[in-house]
């Protein structure tokens, strides 16, 4: 079984190509394309790629993209398969959402919490316990999210990513332009100001998490950061972390596997 997975994000849509719905499962191909370009996948690479027999997509961008995305799908006639969607559950695969309105969390929220504590148990695999969880991810906005050791996930933050944080004080702001600046502790002009600014207020609400977790739970959490901007926050973190290059396909390896054996 060929699988494929969609994430569609606020900015990009990223896929990839797996010999199985398995976590684990060996990568045949990947990419990504800006929203603004999607309309031409299926004349280029989704073209070349092998033909999925199984897709499962999580979107941020609205049904607009979802739309567009499953009409470039429909110009592929041997690909005879139909792309389902993740919505955030009550529970799924090994995560309870502890959300007071459980449909409300955004898919991405859902899935790279899924791909995370899949990462975690198999990292603590065989002998290890389970741990709490943080899971970040740094991208148009920001999401810092908390599970307990049992899998519920607890509640999450969300803030402007770096973007944002800089488009608002340009716009709310007389005279102020945004340059890139550096990431310094004492900041002496305005662009590293405004780009330390941002780095710290996202470090400093990854830092606090950690903290309420620790509290809650009584033990330290494994902290994960995922995104596109996620490396930029690497020199600015005083938590241990680890960076992953995408939770979401692997909490959709991990959704689609266990709706399989379901």
């Amino acid at each position: 079984m060929t699988f494929l997975a969609l994430d569609i994000g606020n900015t990009r849509l990223k896929w990839a190509s797996y010999a199985a719905a398995q976590p684990n499962a060996p990568l045949l191909a990947q990419g990504a394309e800006f929203l603004e370009n999607i309309d031409k996948l299926a004349d280029g690479p989704w073209c070349q790629m092998a033909v999925p027999t199984y897709m499962l997509g999580c979107v941020v961008a609205g049904d607009g993209i979802r739309l567009r995305v499953q009409e470039q799908l429909e110009q592929l006639p041997q690909w005879d398969v139909a792309p389902q969607w993740v919505v955030a559950a009550e529970s799924e695969a090994g995560l309870t959402n502890g959300y007071d309105f459980p449909t409300r969390l955004g898919a991405d929220r859902w899935v790279a919490m899924i791909g995370a504590r899949q990462r975690m148990l198999a990292q603590a695999a065989p002998n290890g316990d389970a741990r709490p969880l943080v899971v970040v991810m740094v991208g148009t906005a920001v999401t810092v999210e908390a599970i307990d050791a049992s899998g519920k996930f607890l509640g999450g933050f969300i803030l402007p990513g770096h973007g944002i944080m800089l488009k608002a004080l340009e716009s709310g702001t007389a005279g102020l332009r945004v340059p890139t600046g550096e990431v310094v502790q004492f900041p002496t002009n305005t662009s590293d100001a405004l780009t330390s600014g941002g780095t710290f207020a996202i470090a400093g609400a990854i830092e606090r998490m950690v903290q309420h977790v620790r509290r809650h739970c009584g033990a330290e959490p494994v902290c994960y950061m995922t995104g596109g901007a996620g490396w930029k926050m690497a020199p600015a973190m005083n938590v241990a972390f680890e960076l992953v290059d995408n939770l979401i396909f692997d909490g959709l390896l991990a959704i689609a596997a266990h709706r399989q054996a379901a």
